[in-house]
């Protein structure tokens, strides 16, 4: 059985992510990319679906382990009755191939270690031929994929494994370095020693040297910039597009069918993204990931998507795998994403948004870029008022959701505002009386005067967290009684220990069985309400409560389960972690993301100061140091 979603790490290289359990197992692994199929799916079934564990032999071990510093290279320690040893994992990219490296270092006496590599390509469907080269590397292939095992240590095959037994002792060590290649190519050279340890050198001075860029908040410093690196990890190098998890169809209730593949980048996430790049100092991540945008939203209108492959790629169909059981029993494990098809009004307001937020940062001046806002704007007027998905996607048939419409009016309010401020040519007269329309309906209809609340879909009384939102995006300022009513709604309804679910899964609005964990992007959303109503005690508590469901190397999943108390869903998460980074901005400084979305403080995402009243001793405030690990 794999372990907790929490018990694992990830690291990467740009174009892929591998997960590393506690235990020293890669249970997950795509390759070459995020979204390519899976060589090592142990975390959705069992070992036979391939893994590559390197472990103490024995039983009764201690376990710990950290990043080295502000990096993606992981240290695992083991500490047995007989010694210790370090294991080292990260990843790298050379010549079109990727490489997985592995570095066992003995620190006290001696340990026995074994190795066991299970390669099935296709997720977990393939056994490859493996045979021995010339050079002495094991070579696992099948199709298209080839892998490469380059290491000292002695293995054998065993029950179509691959296994190794050895022993460090203090100072010693022993590498093992995965590559893969297409195989139709010639096969890339093995590393030498030197040039293994100048690989170590470059991937450490990448991630070291990345993240010197970082303006850290006056609090929370270490937490935002793991947050960081973990969206800098789900970014690939060379498209700009950033996905929304490294995993597919880990569950957002053990058991359920609730399991979606998240490794393709949504829309959605766009203003998200660019106020926690743009705010923490990231300017080329956010002018790679607008430029994605762009590309991905290019187009007719009408055919704009809400979630799109790496590069931009329209075709995601979505499959389900029936030879792998899924994540606890947690069926059926889905590839691709059927919501792909969905229509969800809300993607406008966020492109829209993201597009206006860049041109105030002085990201995007492209008349290009204007044109393709108006054809958005125009498709828009004709649609704004069908029912369709919504945020959450949901599978039980298009509603009148409330935040769709309200994300609608973000559409038509940051079309004005971009003719307003910056003397673009267009309607406005015309989209402001659109904007007014949509204004007035989501009053009239999606506010419940007996709840004193909105709510989530006009004629339905059942309450939802997406509405946190309407102070956020500045469709009402936050001291109008009628956001107020809502928050105090939401905490009524939908807190769970403390923590926010999204909606009542049981109302049967999404066509699946009920239950779920509780949301950490909508926890996140009401520490920032926290913040615009001026609830500065509640909004940092909740916020350190949601710091504390953080693993200890600092990564998220989706969602949390208050009675499990482990978390769920895929992982790492880039919406918890955008919401982590834009919350600590908020309340870190007048200028965070949520003050200025809100039109409270201006456009265009800044470097986080101090708040006016700020407690500048509070234990929350981590310092940075070189070669501090989070």
């Amino acid at each position: 059985m794999p372990l907790r979603i929490e018990d694992y790490a990830v690291i990467g290289n740009g174009e892929t992510v591998a997960l590393v359990g506690r235990d020293g197992s890669i249970d997950w692994l795509c390759l070459p990319r995020f979204d390519s199929s899976a060589c090592f799916c142990a975390l959705l079934g069992s070992p036979e679906h391939g893994r590559w564990l390197i472990a103490p032999a024995q039983n009764d071990i201690r376990i710990t382990r950290r990043y080295f510093g502000d990096t993606l290279i992981l240290e695992t320690i083991f500490t047995t009755a007989s010694g210790s040893a370090s294991l080292i994992d990260f990843m790298y990219r050379r010549d079109g191939a990727s490489e997985l490296v592995r570095i066992v270092r003995g620190l006290q006496g001696q340990v026995s270690m074994r190795t066991e590599l299970i390669v099935r390509f296709d997720y977990g469907s393939i056994v490859p031929w493996v045979s021995q080269q010339e050079d002495g590397r094991l070579q696992f292939i099948a199709g298209p994929d080839r892998l490469l095992l380059d290491s000292p240590v002695p293995t054998h095959g065993e029950d179509l494994r691959t296994v190794g037994d050895f022993t460090v002792g203090e100072g010693e060590e022993a590498s093992f370095v995965l590559n893969w290649s297409p195989s139709f190519r010639a096969a890339p050279p093995p590393l030498s020693g030197a040039e293994l340890g100048e690989a170590r050198k470059q991937v450490d001075s990448y991630w070291t040297g990345w993240a010197t860029a970082f303006k850290p908040p006056e609090r929370w410093g270490d937490a935002v910039l793991r947050s960081l690196l973990t969206l800098k990890a789900l970014a690939h190098w060379e498209t700009g597009g950033i996905v929304a998890a490294g995993t597919t169809s880990l569950p957002e209730k053990l058991g359920g069918p609730r399991n979606w593949d998240y490794r393709y980048c949504w829309l959605r996430d766009a203003t998200f993204t660019l106020y926690a790049l743009i705010g923490a100092g990231f300017l080329d991540e956010a002018k790679a990931w607008h430029e994605w945008l762009l590309r991905a939203a290019a187009g007719a209108p009408d055919d704009l998507q809400i979630v799109y492959g790496v590069a931009g790629e329209r075709r995601l169909e979505e499959y389900e795998i029936p030879w792998l059981p899924g994540y606890e029993g947690s069926a059926p494990v889905r590839i691709g994403n059927g919501a792909v098809k969905q229509l969800q009004l809300d993607v406008y307001g966020e492109v829209l948004d993201a597009f206006y937020v860049a041109r105030c940062a002085g990201l995007s001046t492209s008349e290009a870029t204007w044109a393709l806002e108006r054809a958005l704007i125009s498709h828009l007027e004709k649609i704004w008022r069908e029912p369709d998905e919504g945020i959450w996607e949901v599978r039980g048939g298009p509603r009148h959701f409330t935040h769709s419409k309200v994300m609608a009016w973000v559409a038509f309010d940051r079309a004005v505002r971009s003719i307003e401020e910056f003397g673009l040519d267009g309607p406005v007269e015309r989209w402001r009386d659109t904007r007014s329309s949509i204004h007035q309906e989501v009053c009239e209809r999606g506010y419940d005067p007996k709840q004193d609340a909105f709510i989530q879909s006009f004629g339905d009384a059942t309450l939802d967290a997406s509405l946190l939102l309407i102070p956020i995006v500045g469709f009402l300022p936050p001291d109008d009684p009628r956001v107020q009513g809502t928050v105090a709604a939401i905490e009524r309804t939908l807190l769970r220990d403390g923590f926010v679910m999204r909606y009542d899964t049981g109302a049967g609005v999404d066509g699946l069985p009920p239950g779920e964990g509780a949301f950490l992007a909508c926890s996140f959303w009401l520490v920032d309400n926290y913040v615009l109503l001026g609830r500065d005690d509640e909004a940092s508590a909740l916020f350190e409560r949601l710091l504390a469901l953080r693993n200890e190397v600092g990564l998220l999943a989706e969602q949390y389960d208050p009675h499990g108390r482990r978390q769920l869903g895929n992982f790492p998460q880039a919406f918890s972690h955008l919401a982590l980074i834009n919350s600590a901005h908020s309340l870190n400084t007048t200028k965070g993301a949520a003050h200025l979305r809100s039109g409270g403080g201006g456009s265009a995402p800044v470097q986080p100061g101090p708040r006016a009243g700020a407690d500048k001793t509070s234990s929350g405030r981590i310092g940075r140091s070189p070669g501090r690990a989070q």
